[in-house]
């Protein structure tokens, strides 16, 4: 790099002049000085420089700018003139116009290596991270031990996806200041990046260790557990996290959020309303309290919801979902269409959709209904969890089984029946399609002082899961039925109290797929089967807006949803010619007729005494709170009619679908 020439004596003079007023505190006079000697024909280079600098430290950017890219456009190699205008150039913004004075040329030839550095820090915030690794290898050539610049180099490197250079370079980073916790937050970063996730999770658990007032290794230890599916573990670390940091609106409604998919709906609604108060206007906390108080039967709480989020200044977006929601509860149709017009794309899309289409249902507009629920329906199959395929392999499954139902795999059990047992009898299950009105019959039965009622819990699941499946129900000996047993009570025992002489009813509309399971461990179980129109209830588990889980999955298209339903009966149907099920079956279509007439013979086959308050299933339903199933909106109204039937308003949309009904309908006793 070229030195600077001898100045001239009237420049030397000058600034010399200049230098002592600015020492005395005399910024304006020593501007002056430098001005008048630049007029005069003094070096340009030096007092452009100096100027600059006066007017950097003045706070003049602009005018610090000016005479530093004067000064520098005569002596491009001078580094000081270059790293002076970058610091100028960074501090009003201009990334891009301080990257161009930072060449790869001026930095490869800086020895103090501050030009590199700033080529690495401008070019990562440019997101050229080629350029920001290259100027950072330079500078740790040089100064290997350079704990910023490894660091960083860690942090481009990661961003070009080199994990594995991003791991070593963080490493050593690590290694130089342990006391440094974003750089452990990066280095995890980096080997999750590199599949290395049970090193990332050690990295994440002695960051929170070592530092044990902040709540960044805590979050990111709840991502990296929620990713790999150990919700229970990321919760804790979540909850961890937020004992760490309460004031944290982001922390608070990612817990919301968690506490509403485990069913935990006191402590959701108290995380959203902490989120809100740290931040009034986070508009993913008054859509979450929307939704919540709409599946907890509390839509009188939408108003005061409302209320609160106009006197925050919330988006009239988010607002005129929540304003959709109570007009459809007040049964204004029409204005809640007029609320959803404002809504964005980016709010709910698939709520939205989904909202518009009731509403239009409810109107009569049957095929503009149509499409829109066709098109919730579709924005649903955009799920990065896939989920029409994961509804394929779920039918799929459902076929296996269906296959290996024979008498000659029946034949192959062992033949111990487990003894009965007074303190646990066997349960009673209520199955039935979704949408047949499992919902409404597992209410009333809630009103009986002398049920227990499960709702969709997953003690079976687990049972069924710990086995190893339906396949493998064959080899269960007395010892693994007992076994079986007692992991269901216990368990059963963690959600509901097993009061000595009531009747537990476990309710989850697909157990139909596992009365072979049922039979097996519990011979002396009765079933409540809930029936409906197959064409009603295929239409409204399309129109519904279930959770994503594989079997839900099935109902985003009509044709899946049908061939789901045929599936499964032929699975009951075939468990049923197998096995010497206790059935008692209800009909939707009688039950909204008259409710008395259906649930005494119901209450004769369970062995229950009469109890009219079981009748009065809006009161059970409003005491229950949270409602696992679609049919949230529906148990807290008075028993109504209009769903029956509805199937022949969208009979033309339907038609696809009617020859794989047609058997059902016959077989249950209806007509098409």
């Amino acid at each position: 790099m070229a030195s600077a020439p001898p100045l001239d004596q009237r420049t030397a003079a000058a600034l010399g002049a200049a230098m002592a007023a600015a020492r005395a505190g005399d910024l304006p006079g020593a501007g002056r000085i430098a001005e008048q000697a630049l007029v005069q024909g003094g070096d340009v280079v030096a007092l452009n420089a100096f100027l600059g600098m006066l007017c950097a430290r003045s706070g003049n950017l602009d005018g610090a700018i000016r005479h530093l890219h004067a000064a520098h456009r005569r002596r491009p190699g001078d580094t000081t003139i270059a790293c002076n205008l970058i610091t100028a150039l960074i501090d009003t913004g201009d990334i891009a116009g301080a990257f161009e004075i930072a060449t790869r040329d001026l930095a490869l030839a800086d020895p103090t290596l501050r030009v590199a550095r700033y080529r690495g820090f401008l070019a990562q915030s440019l997101e050229r991270f080629a350029d920001a690794a290259e100027a950072y290898e330079h500078v740790l050539a040089r100064a290997p031990d350079e704990f910023e610049s490894l660091n960083n180099l860690g942090n481009a490197r990661a961003a070009l996806g080199d994990a594995n250079g991003a791991v070593a370079a963080l490493h050593r980073a690590v290694a130089l200041d342990p006391n440094a916790p974003p750089t452990r937050l990066n280095l995890a970063t980096a080997l999750r990046a590199a599949g290395r996730d049970d090193e990332a999770e050690a990295v994440l658990n002695q960051a929170a260790s070592d530092f044990p007032v902040d709540a960044r290794p805590l979050h990111d230890l709840y991502v990296l557990l929620k990713d790999a599916g150990r919700d229970a573990a990321a919760l804790d670390a979540l909850e961890r996290a937020i004992g760490r940091d309460p004031a944290n609106a982001n922390l608070q409604f990612k817990a919301a959020v968690e506490y509403g998919l485990v069913m935990r709906v006191a402590l959701a609604e108290r995380a959203y309303r902490a989120a809100l108060d740290v931040d009034p206007r986070l508009t993913d906390a008054y859509l979450g309290l929307a939704i919540q108080y709409e599946h907890t039967n509390r839509e009188e709480e939408f108003a005061p919801l409302i209320a609160r989020a106009e006197s925050a200044g919330v988006d009239e977006g988010a607002l005129g979902f929540i304003r959709a929601m109570e007009h459809r509860r007040e049964k204004r149709f029409e204005e809640g269409l007029a609320c959803l017009t404002g809504v964005p794309a980016s709010i709910e899309p698939e709520r939205t959709a989904h909202l518009r289409a009731t509403l239009l249902d409810r109107l009569g507009r049957t095929d503009e209904a149509f499409a829109w629920f066709a098109e919730a329906g579709r924005l649903h199959q955009a799920d990065p969890s896939d989920p029409l395929a994961r509804a394929a392999e779920t039918r799929q499954t459902v076929r296996d089984e269906i296959a290996q139902l024979t008498p000659a795999w029946a034949a192959t059990w062992q033949k111990p029946v487990p003894a009965a047992d007074p303190a646990y009898p066997d349960p009673v299950f209520l199955v039935g399609f979704p949408r047949s009105g499992t919902t409404l019959l597992d209410t009333i039965l809630m009103g009986h002082p002398d049920t227990i009622v499960l709702e969709e819990q997953p003690p079976l699941n687990y049972v069924d899961e710990r086995l190893g499946g339906m396949m493998c129900i064959p080899e269960l000996d007395a010892e693994g039925i007992a076994a079986a047993r007692a992991h269901y009570f216990t368990e059963v025992a963690k959600i509901a109290e097993l009061r000595p002489g009531a009747l537990l009813i476990d309710k989850s509309p697909l157990f139909l797929l596992k009365a072979p399971l049922i039979h097996r461990l519990f011979p002396r179980a009765r079933f409540i089967l809930a029936l409906r129109h197959p064409c009603d209830v295929v239409l409204s588990c399309f129109i519904s807006n279930f959770r994503l889980n594989p079997a839900m999955s099935n109902f985003l298209r009509p044709e899946d949803a049908a061939e789901y339903y045929d599936l499964t009966f032929r699975h009951w149907e075939r468990s049923r010619s197998l096995f010497p099920l206790e059935v008692h079956t209800i009909g939707y279509e009688q039950l909204v007729e008259n409710v008395e007439e259906q649930v005494r013979p119901l209450f004769d086959f369970l062995g229950l005494d009469w109890n009219d308050a079981a009748l009065d299933h809006r009161k059970t339903a409003r005491a229950r709170g949270f409602i696992t199933t679609a049919s949230y909106a529906q148990v807290t109204e008075p028993i109504y009619k209009r769903a029956s039937g509805r199937w022949q308003r969208y009979r033309e949309h339907l038609a696809p679908i009617l020859p794989v009904l047609a058997p059902w309908v016959e077989k249950f006793g209806y007509d098409l």
